[in-house]
């Protein structure tokens, strides 16, 4: 039931789902299980306690679920799971997961890791994710839903990206990124909020506005953050978006810091903030 090119060598205890196809010089581990549909083109390696879902496009010279890149690891049976129709795109490589963290590199459905990006060992990536070219994400990394990060950006371990969080190219991201927040440079530095990203999921004008606020309040106005916070959460009570930007901010389980505001030059995106919709 699935296509298997005479060069491929698909190990024996493979699970291999219906109609998947695997093309020239590809490489299947015995402990890879491929779901209904995978397709790998050419000269792809699945390797390790490995799990592809349903409809996963993988393109030539990527590498995945192979050992990660940490002295402490034993070759300890860890696990590495892409969810359903996800693209991995030429020379992508995400590493299984490390014995210092949950067990599990995972990458959701419906994400696009363009080529040459890198998902180090014990990676959570949520649905519906994109990384561009180049993007680099260091171990224990947590993107949540919706987020995009640019071409030849740079995350620093144990950072978290909160949902529809946008990262621009070649930013430095060392410290966590609340969810909607647009960042920007090396370091990188909080400069606005995705509001691209929300319109494209249904965000109303009102919403916006209100996320506007918030964002003004808790990052751009002087005083103590802590007193800021709390007026936020006070005035804009019943406000779901600016809810879960606080959710975030208090969550103690975060490791990291939280991204310092900045400012970006009109110029580097070719028209103001507003005009390109990412301004505060």
């Amino acid at each position: 039931m699935a296509e298997i090119h005479p060069t491929a060598a698909v190990a024996a205890g493979a699970v291999i789902g219906e109609g998947c196809r695997i093309g020239p010089g590809c490489v299947v581990g015995p402990d890879v299980v491929l779901g209904a549909g995978v397709e790998l083109l050419s000269h792809v390696v699945v390797d390790g306690h490995t799990r592809l879902g349903d409809g996963v496009r993988v393109f030539p010279f990527a590498t995945i679920g192979m050992a990660p890149q940490d002295l402490k690891y034993k070759d300890e049976p860890t696990r590495c799971e892409i969810g359903a129709r996800t693209l991995i795109r030429e020379h992508v490589t995400v590493h299984r997961a490390s014995v210092g963290g949950s067990g599990v590199t995972s990458v959701g459905a419906n994400c696009m890791l363009m080529a040459t990006s890198h998902v180090a060992h014990d990676c959570v990536v949520s649905d519906g994710v994109i990384l561009a070219n180049n993007v680099m994400l260091g171990g224990h990394v947590h993107v949540d839903t919706g987020a995009f990060i640019g071409g030849g950006a740079a995350v620093h371990q144990t950072v978290r990206v909160g949902r529809l969080a946008m990262i621009s190219g070649m930013a430095g991201v060392t410290n966590d990124i609340p969810p909607f927040g647009f960042v920007f440079g090396v370091p990188a530095r909080l400069v606005g909020f995705n509001r691209i990203g929300l319109i494209r999921r249904g965000a109303t004008r009102d919403q916006l506005r209100t996320l506007r606020a918030a964002n003004n309040l808790l990052f751009k106005e002087p005083g103590e953050f802590a007193a800021r916070l709390l007026e936020a959460e006070q005035r804009f009570a019943g406000e779901p978006l600016v809810m879960e930007v606080i959710a975030f901010v208090r969550d103690r389980t975060r490791r990291r810091q939280l991204v310092r505001p900045g400012r970006m030059a009109a110029p580097e995106l070719g028209g103001s903030d507003e005009e390109n919709g990412e301004g505060a």
